[in-house]
């Protein structure tokens, strides 16, 4: 991989027709070259070429990069044509063989990440990977999660803390000892598939080297290292005005489609088609939760509070007492759904306020004392909190919300690793159906890792996608 290059705009393919056709399965997407087609740390004779900046002045639509604004999660303009175009299409749920409402993550690049090569996974409203032992499921949605990360406006150290684990194990460095990796994605949504692919150099600096974002057959932005010893990448974005190109320097540890809402203007059809390609990049990724539930966390009374559902789900008993007054059908429809994952009668899911001021949720049988969820089994909690976040939405997460987006536009994926896992297959088959049924309205999404004997059940199971790895 070239770690001194990175990304130009192709200014040929500016008259390009529009392309609304959704990307192949297994193949990389139109319009994305392929970005794994040379080992990392080789000679550049295979990386994408970058031209010497050209003498044309920026236009006054750019705005300068400022300290104050480098580390914030970008505020999406309201202006954004993807937010228009969703309006309109939102009642349709993005079905019918139209565009998508909701912007949403199709496909995952890994061309050089880990133990991936040129791995390109088409995801569906439900898709699950499985593999042997080492075949990388859990690093694919690390990736996955990455993404979303950088996309929300974490800096690139906070996101890969230990970056050196990310380069391919034969990886070679170049003579100045750089090796690096890349990932990308391509979200579909309003504006049809936008394609986003990120080369980031791990030594001996972490840094983002280079970064493309394209659409409809044209680079809309492209960032590339100029000076090693700058903190910086020179990015250029499309802007079809007087001046064809818009340049400025980008922080080298923050994902340059994120901060694109906060440096153009939007005056131009150009601008606009930029803002509206970012935007929904960043929708789309952004709508990620993690969720690994740790039933080690979940069995202790809690103190009542905002009840957003955390990471390891330890504050299930908080969420519960929230939802229980808050959310009563989407409570009840989770009682429903207890009692057919969870061992003996239930006839309800309860919370009880305790005397030192915190709350216990409880499983309620008929006629039969309650059971506090502490006396469950690791599988009952872990299927109960998996259940919520299903049944849930961003509001009632902890997670990074949009709040210049309408709900209604936005999607929720849940990255699950270990879906499976301390489950009977009664559970996995409840879990399955619950998600495919909530996925056929398009809120929702499912990505995770499972095991051998899930996968053959899932395989079985109408509306998810099953990708094997390792094979």
């Amino acid at each position: 991989m070239d770690l001194t290059g990175g990304f130009t705009l192709d200014h040929s393919s500016s008259t390009a027709a529009p392309s609304r056709r959704a990307p192949s399965q297994g193949a990389p997407s139109t319009g994305a070259s392929p970005v794994g087609a040379f080992p990392v740390g080789s000679p550049s004779t295979g990386a994408f070429p970058v031209g010497p900046p050209s003498t044309g002045a920026p236009s006054t639509g750019a705005t300068s990069i400022g300290a104050s604004s480098a580390g914030a999660a970008p505020r999406l303009p309201p202006q954004g044509g993807a937010g228009r175009r969703a309006e309109k299409g939102a009642a349709g749920g993005g079905g019918g063989g139209g565009l998508r409402a909701r912007p949403a993550v199709t496909e995952l690049r890994l061309s050089a990440f880990a133990g991936h090569r040129s791995a390109v996974h088409a995801l569906g409203p439900v898709t699950l990977f499985t593999g042997p032992s080492g075949s990388g499921k859990s690093t694919t949605l690390r990736a996955y999660e990455a993404l979303a990360r950088l996309s929300a406006g974490d800096t690139l150290d906070e996101v890969f803390p230990d970056a050196a684990d990310c380069v391919p194990e034969r990886a070679r460095p170049d003579a100045q000892g750089r090796r690096g990796f890349r990932v990308g994605c391509t979200v579909d949504g309003p504006e049809g598939p936008v394609h986003l692919d990120l080369a980031v150099q791990a030594e001996p600096r972490l840094r983002i080297v280079g970064e493309r974002l394209t659409g409809r057959g044209r680079t809309l932005l492209a960032t590339a290292l100029r000076d090693p010893g700058r903190p910086t990448v020179q990015a250029e974005w499309h802007t079809a005005g007087a001046t064809p190109v818009t340049r400025a320097p980008f922080p080298d540890d923050l994902l340059g489609t994120a901060l694109l809402p906060l440096r153009v203007a939007g005056k131009t059809p150009g601008q606009l088609e930029v803002l509206a390609a970012a935007e929904q990049v960043v929708v789309g990724l952004r709508s990620a939760f993690a969720c690994d539930p740790r039933p080690e966390r979940m069995r202790a009374p809690v103190p009542p509070g905002e009840g957003r559902l955390r990471r390891g789900c330890g504050n299930l008993a908080e969420v519960l007492h929230r939802t229980h007054t808050d959310c009563p059908r989407r409570h009840h429809r989770l009682a429903a759904v207890a009692a057919a994952g969870c061992a003996g009668p239930v006839t309800g899911l309860g919370v009880q306020e305790l005397p030192e001021g915190t709350v216990r949720a409880v499983l309620e049988r008929a006629g039969r004392p309650a059971t506090p969820l502490a006396r469950l089994g690791d599988g009952e909690l872990r299927y109960l909190a998996l259940a919520l976040t299903l049944l849930t939405g961003p509001g009632v997460l902890a997670m990074d919300r949009i709040a210049e987006v309408p709900e209604a536009m936005q999607s929720l994926t849940l990255l699950a690793d270990g879906l499976d896992r301390g489950l009977d297959e009664r559970q996995v088959g409840e879990l399955l159906g619950l998600a495919t049924g909530i996925a056929a309205d398009g809120h929702i999404r499912v990505a995770g890792t499972v095991g051998a004997r899930a996968a053959a059940q899932a395989s079985r199971t109408p509306g998810v996608t099953v990708v094997e790895l390792g094979g």
